[in-house]
């Protein structure tokens, strides 16, 4: 396990401009040259350290350059003005549209990963073998870098070993094939998981990239290039560049799935992490409750191979707590009510929504459990169990996940610190909603990653560990490769996504399904609705529905939510299309960003993505 790491002291500024030679440039700062930067540990230290800071942060849910909840058919944010991905989510963004756009730092990120290793080698504070681990680092982040833009963008142009060359024209230069981009990335990896050592030895450099945090990206990355987006959708077949090579694959080949699985059960055969389990209860529902929580907040857990490391929550935190009812809260991190339907039942360990009418109204599996009309009184929350409520009967019964991850209208407040209460989102409610200002407007609002032992209202927001790579991720990733591959593996497919249920006290997925057995589609499907809740809000579900090619479906349509609107508890559990405004749109250009048109303007012959 690893985390980021924070150097103070020097670090290395970078000039960004429009101009392609520029944006591939750096500038040193204080007067530094690049023999004085190389030549002292310190500063080389320090160059290292920023090169770190190009890395994505999923967990800036509001303004980061990466977030892609709210785009995703998990969140629901509040907010209805002067964010970024209202227009994404409505179809009205395109070339010039500047939100979320990563080409620019992406490769100004790799330009100093590549002076980085093509310099480092003059330092003479610094000895041979800690010189090679730190070049594997920053090749590791470039190719990581170079795969979060064919992730975003599609394939782009591979500068290589190459510092960039002003001498290059820009005009001269276009994309290279989805191919040609994985086989350099997934190149590189194999490059860095043979030079990293497996663990990290001092606790002040936690953060530098491991053994394990490579082959969880290779893993990501080789299941991506399986799944249909990357592995011959037809409607990309004819994008050609301007050496005439077809820049998508023109056939699926289903040998990809293979390399996938193969990749995941290596990191696996580590031995090295293992699923976080909490061992301070007794109860199997708040044993499993905690156990998921503690994933963020048992700090560098066995779970997190890599992470992020939080160290002041505030922004996070007020943006899930309920307005009005406390002292600070936002109540915009809400859940889709979509998210909501998908947790299983905690006995049958089935699924309980299938599907949607006409008017939103969920189609339920009978052989779940699961209710969505009527009240249990005198309901006792699994783990917020101080007093009793009044609960909806949609929310009794669900999974462990359901309760970790889920503040539903009626429950009580999980923090303490200035008394009970029991938070209600209806008009009038002690968290209401109104027409303007903050207000929860899904009915629900996401708590996971607030820890309930932090009193928010003393100011005490609390820190936790971000995972960009954890265990259960692989888990499933291994799950659907053994169910795609061409010699399919069900029996191994059962057995790692029933590890991954069986900590949130689920029964076997054959258990519960077991019209599974010999099923494939049906697997696949019960492996995608997995994914959706066991990462909720890890910035997965965004990627996984694109890669899958099901945004066109599952990214459309009114906004459903609950009726807030209802001045009473009782008639505010209805289902709306209507409190929040709007119509999401996802259409086949969608599923890859534009090329920026300031890009475009200097890199005329570069291939525009389809549609745009």
């Amino acid at each position: 396990m690893s985390k980021f790491f924070i150097i103070s002291g020097i670090l290395l500024c970078v000039f960004v401009t429009t101009s392609c030679s520029d944006y591939l440039s750096v500038e040193l700062q204080n007067a530094l040259t690049l023999e004085e930067t190389f030549n002292k540990r310190a500063t080389t230290e320090a160059y290292l350290a920023q090169i770190y800071g190009f890395l994505p942060d999923d967990s800036d849910m509001v303004g980061g350059e990466s977030s892609v909840v709210p785009r995703s058919d998990e969140g629901m944010f509040s907010w209805l003005s002067g964010v970024s991905w209202l227009n994404m989510n409505n179809g009205s963004w395109g070339p010039t549209t500047s939100s979320y756009a990563t080409w620019k730092s992406s490769y100004t990120g790799i330009n100093q990963a590549t002076i980085f290793m093509n310099n480092v080698d003059r330092n003479v504070e610094i000895g041979p073998a800690e010189k090679e681990v730190m070049k594997a680092e920053a090749r590791f982040i470039r190719a990581f870098l170079y795969f979060n833009l064919l992730r975003k963008y599609g394939p782009v142009y591979i500068w290589g070993d190459k510092d960039s060359d002003i001498s290059i024209r820009p005009e001269t230069i276009d994309r290279h094939t989805v191919a040609e981009n994985f086989d350099f990335i997934l190149s590189e990896f194999d490059k860095c998981i043979a030079a990293l050592p497996a663990t990290v030895a001092e606790e002040a450099w936690a953060g530098r990239a491991t053994k394990g945090a490579v082959l969880a990206a290779k893993t990501r990355a080789t299941l991506y290039a399986a799944r249909p987006l990357f592995n011959g959708a037809e409607y990309l077949r004819g994008m050609v560049n301007k050496e005439g090579k077809n820049i998508f694959p023109q056939n699926t080949d289903p040998a990809k799935w293979e390399v996938a699985a193969q990749t995941a059960k290596q990191l696996i055969d580590m031995n090295q992490y293992a699923l976080y389990v909490d061992n301070t209860e007794t109860d199997p529902m708040r044993k499993a409750i905690k156990s998921y929580q503690g994933i963020f907040f048992k700090f560098w857990n066995s779970e997190v191979i890599w992470g992020r490391w939080l160290g002041g929550a505030f922004g996070w935190v007020v943006r899930a707590n309920p307005p009005r009812a406390v002292k600070e809260g936002y109540g915009g991190y809400s859940p889709s009510l979509k998210l909501v339907d998908t947790y299983p039942m905690a006995e049958s360990g089935r699924y309980p929504v299938t599907g949607y009418d006409g008017n939103g109204y969920p189609i339920i599996d009978p052989k779940s459990g699961y209710r969505e009309e009527g009240f249990t009184p005198n309901y006792i929350h699994p783990m917020d169990n101080w007093a009793p409520i009044r609960a909806h009967n949609s929310t009794v019964g669900r999974d462990a996940r359901f309760y970790a991850s889920i503040l539903a209208n009626g429950f009580n407040w999980y923090n303490r610190g200035s008394g009970d209460k029991v938070i209600t989102f209806y008009t009038g409610g002690t968290s209401g909603y109104q027409a303007s200002g903050d207000c929860v407007k899904a009915g629900y609002l996401f708590r996971r990653m607030n820890d309930p032992s932090n009193n928010t209202e003393n100011g005490q927001w609390g820190q936790f560990c971000w995972p960009m790579f954890r265990l259960a991720e692989i888990y499933l990733s291994y799950a659907e490769a053994c169910n795609e591959k061409p010699q399919r593996n069900e029996a191994d497919a059962l057995a790692y996504i029933n590890k991954v249920r069986s900590r949130s006290g689920l029964n076997k997925l054959e258990t519960a399904y077991p019209e599974v057995i010999g099923n494939q589609a049906l697997l696949r499907e019960l492996i995608r609705k997995e994914r959706m809740v066991e990462m909720a809000f890890e910035s997965h579900r965004y990627h996984d529905a694109r890669m899958w090619m099901i945004a066109e479906k599952e990214f459309v349509g009114p906004n459903y939510t609950r009726n807030l609107v209802a001045t009473n508890y009782d008639d505010s559990w209805r289902r709306s299309s209507t409190l929040f405004p709007g119509t999401r749109v996802f259409e086949k250009k969608h599923y890859f960003f534009p090329i920026n048109q300031e890009q475009l303007n200097e890199m005329k012959n570069f291939t525009q993505n389809y549609g745009w």
